[in-house]
């Protein structure tokens, strides 16, 4: 089991050459090629037999693996929270999940394809940038089928990094001054809260971009 503290930021009306500045920006911070991303998210909710406070868990699958890899995830609030992060804890699990949820009680609410890519670093805590947009699936598990995007033309972007209660303090501050890195191009903020591109998102974009012909950015130029 592994407990993370999540930030999450949102690049809205992310045309193209957003969404390639960005990456852009991340390989010059990273200095290795992104990682792909293609995650079947499946969201359930818990039945009355469970309490009388309703519950949501997700279940990834990622099908990026040769062999398709399973884990559960929970996302605490972020409102009991007073900086920008939440909680998530996650545990991996065996391709028989889904059906140990459904015994336990759990109904399929909807599911997501999430697809994708992600960025690691190494920033004084272990962090991982990942940009994708999600659609949701018209017929049941049918990831390969066409689906509707849940938001056309919008990408979102998350931070994470995993954390303890001991360290929490620590890893809070390596994010949050990893983020500043991203600012030509975003603003920080609270998940379910957007805030879109900063005004001169276009201009960035446009500025990073001259820098395509080159695969390092180094910090002084971002």
């Amino acid at each position: 089991k592994e407990k993370c503290y999540k930030l999450s930021l949102d690049l809205k009306q992310s045309t193209n050459g957003h969404v390639e500045a960005l990456e852009i920006l991340l390989l010059g911070l990273c200095g290795v090629p992104k990682e792909n991303l293609r995650v079947h998210e499946l969201c359930l909710k818990s039945g009355p037999n469970l309490g009388s406070e309703a519950s949501e868990i997700r279940i990834l699958c990622d099908l990026m693996q040769p062999e398709p890899a399973w884990t559960v995830r929970h996302v605490g609030g972020a409102d009991q929270i007073s900086v920008l992060v939440r909680t998530m804890v996650e545990s991996k699990a065996s391709k028989h999940v889904l059906r140990l949820f459904y015994l336990l009680g759990y109904k399929l609410d909807h599911e997501l394809l999430r697809v994708g890519f992600a960025f690691h670093f190494q920033r004084g805590a272990q962090i991982t940038v990942t940009v994708s947009s999600y659609s949701r699936l018209l017929k049941l598990h049918a990831t390969d089928d066409d689906n509707v995007p849940v938001t056309p033309g919008i990408q979102m972007v998350e931070v994470t990094a995993p954390a303890s209660a001991e360290n929490y303090t620590e890893v809070a501050a390596a994010v949050s001054s990893f983020c500043e890195y991203l600012a030509p191009l975003l603003h920080l903020s609270k998940p379910g809260v957007s805030t879109g591109v900063v005004p001169t998102a276009a201009a960035a974009a446009a500025s990073l971009m001259s820098f395509s012909g080159s695969t390092n950015i180094r910090h002084s130029e971002v």
